[in-house]
């Protein structure tokens, strides 16, 4: 059963609305990352954060590491670089994923860009401002950041950033 952090309380709850937020967050992953995504990414042990301010689902947590934010700005979610390897472990069949050349995945994964230039292989379905999951030619989680182009425009331009890197997994903190 998994838990929800009342954010103005800071008091744990279960019950039908927790399982509703369960719901909803694993129907935006299906939607954002190709259908069964959801519900391996999000076990049912994960707790869920509010935001104080708004009362919106913020913060997906699992094990007291942070795995996804719901973004408030488009209701989608951002994710981190564990649920990234969750994702390409449990969920290869997902329609988010950038693989770029192995000669430049350790300034990726310091958090530096994609340029469309080192970019090998791209998912059809990838559109501009779809958050994506960076992988090196060994199937390594690199980053993960937002789409600055197309999958079409990817493979096809060989100047500019493809995708905008929020976070690399060995940026230092």
């Amino acid at each position: 059963m998994f838990i929800v952090v009342e954010a103005k309380t800071g008091i744990k709850k279960r019950g039908k609305s927790m399982e509703n937020a369960l719901r909803r967050i694993r129907s935006v992953a299906d939607l954002q990352f190709g259908k069964g995504v959801g519900e391996r990414l999000f076990p049912e042990t994960v707790e869920i954060s509010y935001s104080k301010a708004t009362g919106r689902i913020r913060y997906i947590i699992l094990n007291g590491q942070r795995l996804a934010t719901l973004r408030p700005t488009d209701g989608y979610l951002s994710l981190s670089i564990d649920a990234a390897r969750t994702v390409v472990k449990q969920a290869r069949f997902a329609q988010c994923f950038v693989t770029i050349r192995n000669d430049v995945s350790e300034f990726v994964a310091k958090g530096g860009d994609v340029f469309a230039a080192h970019v090998v292989k791209v998912d059809d379905a990838i559109r501009s401002k779809d958050e994506v999951i960076v992988l090196d030619e060994n199937d390594q989680v690199l980053a993960v950041g937002r789409a600055l182009l197309s999958s079409s425009e990817m493979m096809a331009f060989k100047v500019g950033v493809a995708v905008k890197v929020r976070h690399g997994c060995t940026e230092e903190s």
